[in-house]
């Protein structure tokens, strides 16, 4: 028995496709498999399932357990819920040797995919290219597994609230709190969080829903903030929260409305960690901010750019035993008394005890920003076969320095380029056919002679900024 799988769904972070077009309930019996059979031989026996609100998950949560237990392996379904909590079933409990949640993450409603954690460690990459291979070549072990439902949503609730403990009562009874659940799968246990938080707290679309009647959930745009933003403005809150569709990114707007990006977010939480843990290592991706940077340094940390994507980051935390580590796109990482996963519930809960032991309100944190300019994630259309090629070309271009122009040139991903009017940042995806580009300056002639030399660049490799497409 072998199995081909669509040319698009197997990917670099994680596994993703469209129901009934390029994904369906034969490639998640594969991956279950598959999945299996690595876990069995490497002496692994029980693996955790959970799945989002979508319409088609539980189809495939079906298919997959079938192909778990046909490896010979064990399952606890921990049933629908946010993608942290399957990370919290896998990391909490001894005797499970993997997990995988079923969830089209920020994906349109018609989307669905895969997240799988094997052993502890993000499985992405050549892990998922591995499962790709044996699925071809029929490379599946054969045996019987067992099934079994667990609720696991309490214990996973208290474990949210322990950053809380030791901040005084009063402090904490007197925050206002806005959280947008987005109709994704975090609505139940954010409704079970709430209700044990102390202080106040209004909540909005917590039923999950996976066609997501009220807004898409994807916490970077700004758009779907609106809502957040309302509730906060006609409450008085202090903040609000809001979650991607399973949960496992975090979007954040002030009191006064204004948005706290994913770089302006680990500010906060660097601030608060660094207090505790002075001189540990920071971790964001290279499409941060430079005042993320310094402020880590200025709190005593040290300040480390790296790559972007979740399991990248999860991998290089790991190697140098970073407490804390964060993207633009929202997911946040602590493993300082947490387990290293990113979890946008946990996130929240941190924000609150940032904002109570650092005595200053999220909008008081906010305001002691310094405004820089910068650009939004800018994303165009690059044939697959030439994105990474442009970016070489690039790369040499700068490091002969043909400008002649003094600029630091940081190509940990794709090439960052630093000079005295800021930084900007040109990089190949790698999940879509796309080059993102970014730039930040502290004046707005400044910023339009950075966008002037990513334009420059793109035109020597024959390429040009164009119109702007989503992920």
């Amino acid at each position: 028995m072998t199995h081909q799988f669509h040319s698009t769904v197997l990917r670099e972070y994680d596994i993703r496709g469209i129901i009934g077009e390029t994904l369906g309930t034969e490639d998640a019996y594969a991956i279950g498999r598959g999945f299996g059979t690595l876990i069995a031989r490497d002496g692994g026996r029980l693996v955790a399932v959970g799945w989002d609100g979508r319409v088609s998950s539980p189809m495939l949560a079906e298919a997959l357990v079938k192909g778990l237990n046909e490896a010979g392996v064990n399952v606890r379904r921990v049933g629908m819920g946010p993608t942290p909590m399957l990370y919290y079933a896998e990391a909490s409990a001894e005797d499970v040797d993997g997990g995988i949640q079923i969830t089209g993450s920020h994906n349109p409603a018609n989307y669905n995919g895969f997240k799988m954690v094997f052993r502890g460690r993000p499985f992405f990459g050549a892990d998922i290219q591995t499962l790709g291979r044996m699925a071809a070549a029929g490379d599946w072990d054969s045996g019987t597994g067992t099934a079994e439902d667990v609720d696991i949503l309490d214990a996973y609730i208290d474990r949210l609230l322990a950053p809380l403990e030791g901040i005084d009562p009063q402090v904490l009874s007197r925050l206002k709190v806005g959280w947008d659940a987005g109709n994704g799968a975090a609505g139940p246990a954010l409704e079970k969080l709430a209700a044990r938080l102390p202080g106040e707290h209004h909540l909005l679309f917590t039923e999950v829903d996976g066609e997501f009647p009220n807004h898409h959930p994807d916490p970077t745009v700004e758009a779907n903030l609106e809502d957040l933003r309302a509730l906060v403005s006609a409450k008085s809150l202090d903040f609000g929260v809001a979650f991607d569709g399973d949960g496992d990114r975090i979007g954040a707007i002030d009191g006064k409305g204004r948005v706290i990006w994913g770089d302006q977010l680990l500010m906060i939480y660097a601030e608060d960690l660094l207090a505790r843990r002075p001189g540990a290592t920071i971790i964001a991706d290279v499409k941060a901010s430079r005042a993320l940077f310094d402020h880590v340094a200025a709190c005593g940390g040290q300040p480390l750019m790296w790559k972007t994507g979740h399991s990248l980051i999860k991998s290089k935390m790991k190697e140098v035993s970073s407490p804390l580590a964060g993207e633009m796109s929202g997911h946040v990482f602590f493993a300082d008394e947490y387990y290293g996963f990113d979890d946008a519930l946990y996130a929240g809960v941190r924000l609150i005890a940032a904002s109570a032991r650092l005595g200053k309100s999220v909008t008081e944190l906010r305001s002691a920003m310094p405004q820089m300019l910068n650009t939004p994630e800018m994303r165009f259309q690059v044939d697959e076969s030439r994105k990474f090629a442009a970016i070489t070309e690039v790369a040499a271009r700068l490091a002969a320095n043909e400008s002649g122009s003094p600029a630091e040139v940081n190509d940990t991903d794709g090439v960052r380029v630093t000079n005295e009017d800021g930084w900007w940042l040109l990089r190949a995806s790698n999940t879509q056919d796309v080059l993102v580009a970014r730039a930040e300056s502290d004046t707005a002639e400044g910023l339009e002679r950075l966008l002037a030399q990513i334009d420059e660049q793109l035109a020597l490799s024959g390429l040009e900024r164009g119109e702007s497409v989503g992920h």
